[in-house]
């Protein structure tokens, strides 16, 4: 069936290098990582926040918001991958594989 295919079902990466020097860095830092968190994003790395989406039309909505959101200063990359190429990622701590977390069944409601 092609609507659950790896191939069409897309991950967005967020990855931010955003300034904390200031308090008001600090603040426009903090509220972007709390809307990401509340469009579904979930934290991956320091600085890395992912999402699974469904389709690549949904994708494209969740990387609009993002592009609504993003602070006034700092670096902001969003990438977007397949299932299958999220799939291949080799995830090391400590230069021991570890197996990557299965994503969570999210339920979508419009």
């Amino acid at each position: 069936m092609e609507r659950f295919s790896e191939y069409r079902i897309m991950w967005v990466l967020v990855l931010f290098d955003l300034p904390t020097e200031t308090k008001k860095e600090k603040k426009a830092y903090a509220d972007f990582r709390k809307r990401l968190m509340a469009d579904g994003f979930t934290m991956f790395q320091f600085s890395i926040y992912l999402r699974h989406c469904p389709s690549a039309e949904n994708a494209d909505v969740h990387i609009k918001r993002v592009k609504s959101i993003m602070p006034e200063f700092g670096q902001i990359g969003i990438l977007r991958i397949t299932d299958k190429q999220f799939g291949e990622m080799e995830i090391f701590s400590c230069k021991k594989p570890v197996e990557a977390a299965q994503p969570v069944q999210q339920l979508e409601l419009f």
